[in-house]
């Protein structure tokens, strides 16, 4: 069991930790949800909702392990969930996560191939989450704020990974004598 969780850091359960909180608390408010105003009304208020989203936020605990796992299995759950359940809202949680998921797949991913596919799959998950969302008029609507999101996120994480490459670079180069 323990082999699951191998190489999964302290921050790591932070960051899955707020996700899936969110995500409960998300969907704790769809279950609720009497509000006629939302340009699409919630199409269920079923429980089962609430653990079926957790599918959704927990698998970016292993995102240091494979991210480009992850991103896909984030879409398929996604998928599922509005498959599942229809009009709810779910940008509240799924626009964050996909943040964290373009950070993630520019500090994690490797080749240049891989990242485009992982991008290429985050923004599958903003679609996805953004064509039933309950709370937006449109997903047209919503992708000026949704890919500029991915895009800074993921400059965020190029930014750290070349500074760790940098770090490691500079600490295996062989020290110079001055003569």
């Amino acid at each position: 069991m323990s082999e699951i969780f191998k190489g999964i850091r302290p921050l790591d359960y932070v960051l899955a930790g707020l996700m899936t909180a969110g995500g409960v608390v998300l969907m704790y408010e769809n279950v609720g949800s009497a509000d006629t105003s939302l340009p699409h009304p919630v199409s269920t208020t079923t429980w089962a909702m609430v653990p079926a989203f957790l599918l959704v936020t927990l698998p970016i605990l292993w995102r240091r392990r494979n991210v480009l796992a992850v991103v896909a299995i984030t879409a398929i759950t996604t998928l599922a969930h509005v498959i599942a359940f229809g009009w709810l809202t779910r940008c509240g949680i799924v626009l964050p996560l996909s943040f964290a998921l373009a950070y993630a797949v520019a500090r994690f991913a490797g080749a240049w191939r891989n990242h485009a596919i992982g991008l290429a799959g985050i923004v599958i998950v903003q679609l996805l989450a953004l064509f039933r969302d309950s709370s937006i008029d449109s997903v047209a609507g919503a992708l000026p704020i949704a890919l500029p999101g991915i895009a800074l996120f993921y400059g965020a994480g190029l930014l750290v990974q070349n500074r760790v490459t940098k770090q490691q670079t500079a600490g295996s180069a062989p020290a110079r004598t001055v003569a």
